[in-house]
């Protein structure tokens, strides 16, 4: 094993691998659910069924894209898949009316909650797929482009991800919201249901086609990975801005919400471009990649407290104390990150788009 790789060096590749699939399981839904603050204490029994969603959803898109010997473009297109398939197929949030809102929903027309489904798009893809992969992939160093599954473990985690899908979509159309929040079921119809599988088929067709582009590196000027970090604090950050025109009643616009969903596609487009455009020159490091996942990571956990003021007091302390501890882990990540950066000794990260052999 590479000596610089982070996890045990008495680690197999097989067991390497294995480890890694078993930590981006766990990440993806750690980072976007419970860091966040939609996961609180108080009802951590749900991080099961996440894991197997998001955990297995993620680790399916990333063993696709190192299959296909693709890049972060193809793995952003297969994060939006993703959460297409979350918001209009499994849990259906973006077209049920929002339980927490009482009265008219900001964004809501033609059945479909539009301000709030473009936040989760970004969230999800970013947040479930893009972040814990990264950061996976750094603890995981010399495994970083190589997939991690065989077909047969390919195949068990597609099987739990689909019985996951059921338990997520069960859990909260047919108990917690008539249950908790004391709504009638809804039921979609099967037009947007149908848009919403034909969409998610598409990203990853799309995700297929780009798999080469970005390949080659441009000799342009690299930032610091802290100015880096600090662009993605300022993207991420302001992405929030759509979240709080529809639950917070001081910030909805007077003015037509297709004006915050064009400028919500124009600044996601923007925030893409400047990344990608970074990410190809040779500069572009490990202490790159961790400083701006390190910034879209922190963003939601800071984000996350809006509305703690009537969480139970609980929730809030272990918020804290939880998300103290991802900071620890993540400078202490950022650390290894630097090593990498310093050693004059490269590692391999080519896509080989095979997995792996002990």
């Amino acid at each position: 094993m590479s000596s610089t790789e982070i996890a045990p060096a008495s680690m197999t590749v097989s067991q390497s691998c294995r480890s890694a699939a078993i930590t981006l399981v766990i990440l993806a839904p750690l980072i976007a659910e419970v860091m966040s603050g939609s996961t609180r204490l108080s009802f951590i029994f749900v991080f099961i069924p996440e894991m197997m969603v998001w955990g297995c959803g993620a680790l399916i898109i990333r063993e696709l894209v190192r299959r296909w010997e693709g890049g972060g473009t193809s793995l952003l297109l297969g994060g939006l898949a993703l959460a297409m398939t979350q918001e209009f197929i499994i849990q259906q949030t973006s077209l049920a009316p929002l339980p927490w809102i009482q009265g008219p929903i900001y964004g809501r027309q033609w059945g479909v909650n539009w301000v709030f489904f473009l936040f989760l798009l970004g969230f999800e893809s970013v947040w479930v797929v893009l972040v814990p992969v990264q950061l996976t992939e750094l603890l995981f160093h010399s495994r970083g482009k190589q997939p991690w599954l065989r077909k047969s473990g390919l195949a068990v985690a597609s099987a739990i991800f689909l019985v996951g899908s059921f338990l997520a979509w069960f859990l909260w159309t047919r108990i917690a919201r008539p249950n908790k929040f004391h709504v009638p079921p809804y039921h979609p119809s099967p037009l947007l249901l149908g848009i919403g599988a034909c969409v998610t088929l598409l990203l990853l067709v799309a995700a297929y086609i780009v798999r080469n582009s970005g390949r080659e590196k441009s000799e342009r000027q690299t930032p610091s990975p802290w100015m880096a970090g600090g662009a993605a604090l300022v993207f991420c950050f302001l992405w929030y801005a759509l979240i709080a025109m529809v639950f917070a009643p001081t910030l909805r616009p007077k003015f037509s919400f297709w004006i915050p969903m064009v400028l919500g596609v124009a600044w996601g487009v923007l925030a893409f471009s400047v990344i990608r455009r970074w990410s190809r020159s040779r500069g572009w490091s490990d202490m790159h990649r961790w400083s701006v996942a390190f910034a879209a990571a922190i963003v939601s956990m800071v984000m996350g407290f809006g509305g703690s003021s009537a969480w139970p007091k609980i929730d809030v302390n272990a918020k804290i104390a939880m998300n103290i501890t991802m900071t620890i882990w993540l400078l202490w990540l950022g650390l290894c990150a630097k090593k990498h950066s310093l050693r004059s000794e490269p590692v391999s990260t080519e896509p080989t788009g095979q997995p792996a052999r002990p």
